[in-house]
């Protein structure tokens, strides 16, 4: 797929508000991805405000060139997708659940399919998540159940970066066993 080939991370976004129904799409292609026994874990939070935006590049390790992005989308993920009764759950980086693993994994797929559905847009975006918890879901509200992935930045690029350098398959593909 020509979007996976072309995808970079970008980090420098033109002054362009974004069509609400490019928004839409995106959103309407995480609803698509697949989750362990379809339990679909993830929620989205639609953040323009530049107030916000300044509190949440600002949690997140100060990266201030996120500002810019015309649009953030924080990508939260459910346990209660897993576990009927989360009264007490504290979730954060140290969490031992492993239904916390569970549910990163399937919201991490969701946020793909919206990266990819961004790039075939014609949008960019950039994944990040260098944040902590405590720090990231008082700012917008969020319960101590629930469990931000990423901070997804949303926008036309203004930077066309070049690929950086991969691996080879014969460095990473194993058969039958790891050897």
């Amino acid at each position: 797929m020509k979007e996976i080939k072309n995808r970079r991370s970008i980090r420098k976004y033109k002054n362009i508000e974004i069509e609400e129904s490019k928004i839409k799409k995106i959103l309407e292609s995480a609803m698509l991805a697949p989750s362990g026994s379809n339990t679909q874990p993830w929620n989205f939070i639609i953040v323009k405000s530049e107030d916000t935006k300044q509190k949440i590049a600002k949690v997140n390790h100060k990266q201030a060139w996120m500002i810019n992005a015309p649009l953030m989308i924080v990508c939260v993920a459910d346990i209660e997708s897993r576990i009927e009764d989360t009264t007490g759950i504290y979730l954060d980086e140290l969490s031992p659940q492993f239904e916390l693993k569970q549910i990163i994994r399937d919201t991490s797929i969701a946020i793909e399919h919206m990266v990819l559905q961004a790039e075939h847009l014609g949008l960019g975006t950039c994944w990040t998540a260098w944040f902590k918890q405590d720090d990231v879901r008082p700012i917008l509200n969020i319960p101590n159940d629930k469990f931000v992935v990423c901070v997804l930045t949303v926008g036309y690029a203004d930077e066309n970066p070049k690929q950086r350098p991969r691996r080879s398959l014969e460095q990473m593909v194993r058969y039958e066993k790891w050897e």
